[in-house]
């Protein structure tokens, strides 16, 4: 099954979190700050939306960096993935 992403949504899968600290020291799940950088795996058409042309600006295999805490957490088959508007995505990594 795939997502396919409507107006100005993008599909993005967040990156493994570090789990050691530089100095060494290993993090409990609890401890883990939700991870902000995300591989875009679908982006939505772009088009009007909310009365206002949108451009999609990112593209499938991106890195980019998301808003802590946005979107929506969707689970398909297994695989954890979050769905969040294009204006949430604040820089693409390069």
């Amino acid at each position: 099954m795939k997502l396919r992403p409507l107006a100005d949504r993008v599909v993005v899968k967040l990156t493994e979190v570090e789990e050691t600290t530089s100095s060494g020291i290993i993090l409990a799940a609890s401890a883990q700050e939700k991870p902000q950088i995300a591989e875009v795996l679908a982006v939505g058409p772009g088009g009007m939306v909310d009365g206002k042309e949108v451009e999609m600006f990112v593209k499938v295999g991106d890195k980019v960096i998301t808003s802590k805490y946005s979107g929506t957490e969707v689970k398909l088959d297994n695989e954890e993935y979050i769905i969040v508007r294009q204006n949430d995505i604040l820089a693409v990594v390069e």
